[in-house]
């Protein structure tokens, strides 16, 4: 017999099922299962990411595991905010980071289109301050391990090389980047971005 007692502070249903699920969820986290969880035109956009990643690393594994970390990530954020896991202090860093990440999406898109217009450091400077809140967001709900997948994602979009090179007129990721773009516009059309 257990000669411990279990009080309230001790065991949760709803804990142990909230853990459950982001281990779960974050196990299964391939792009196919990911199409399970996130609509065709954020699909696309995460199969045109890996192949700008692929294309710029000249490494499929490395592409795949950047990937797999965005949507480990997204999966578990969606499944704290279903379960109102997040406090008032928490929900207003998520308020901040989407409309941080919302400029984030339209310097992206107008540093492509338009010719001449990138600015790094502005780039630079929205991408870590997206990190910032996105880590002051799930910081209290995730493990380290998951905290990094944050720090690793977008440390490598932010690495001044990568963005030079995709955001150059004539780079040779020009055209996955147009189809990038494309699918941001119809996420943002849709709703989904």
């Amino acid at each position: 017999m257990l000669d411990t007692v279990m009080t309230d502070n001790a065991f949760k249903a709803q804990d142990i099922g909230l853990r459950a699920q982001k281990k779960i969820l974050s196990r299964m986290a391939t792009k196919s299962v990911a199409k399970v969880f996130i609509d065709g035109v954020t699909s696309s956009l995460l199969d045109n990411v890996y192949r700008l990643l692929k294309q710029y690393t000249g490494n499929k594994k490395e592409a795949e595991k950047i990937v797999k970390n965005i949507i480990k990530i997204v999966i578990k954020v969606g499944v704290l905010h279903r379960n109102y896991q997040f406090n008032n202090e928490e929900l207003n860093a998520a308020h901040q980071f989407q409309n941080k990440f919302k400029n984030l999406k339209m310097s992206i898109i107008s540093f492509y289109e338009v010719d001449y217009s990138f600015d790094l450091p502005y780039l630079q400077k929205t991408i870590r301050d997206c990190q910032n809140l996105l880590i002051q967001l799930v910081q209290r709900h995730l493990t380290d391990k998951s905290v990094n997948r944050i720090q690793d994602v977008f440390g490598f979009f932010n690495e001044p090389k990568f963005l030079e090179s995709a955001f150059k007129s004539d780079s040779p990721y020009r055209e996955i980047m147009g189809k990038i773009v494309s699918d941001m516009n119809k996420a943002i059309e849709n709703g989904d971005l």
